[in-house]
């Protein structure tokens, strides 16, 4: 069985404290984003809420705008500079996600 899957991209420059603030606020601010009643959603919800947290650099950021369905995360420690970008959950993921380094 396939699980959707969000997918958290944040900058590499982002110290490690900030980074889990980071996707702490993503995680924040995912219902203002894609409310419940979004068939998606609630089946991510339900069923799966897998999350997949990667460093990328500021070529891989601006690329993964390229894809559909997903907001910026600013933060004001960073003078409200872009630091990270979620993705709506999905089943199947672009090849360009594949390849992207895990947060470690």
């Amino acid at each position: 069985m396939q699980h959707l899957k969000m997918y958290i991209l944040i900058k590499s420059w982002v110290d490690p404290g900030h980074a889990v603030n980071t996707a702490a606020h993503a995680g924040a601010m995912i219902d203002s984003n894609w409310p419940k009643g979004d068939p998606v959603m609630d089946e991510w919800y339900d069923t799966s809420f897998r999350k997949c947290s990667c460093k990328v650099t500021e070529k891989e950021f601006e690329k993964a705008k390229e894809y559909e369905d997903w907001f910026v995360v600013t933060e004001m420690a960073f003078d409200q500079k872009e630091v990270a970008i979620v993705f709506k959950p999905r089943k199947e993921w672009p090849k360009f996600f594949q390849f992207l380094k895990l947060w470690i």
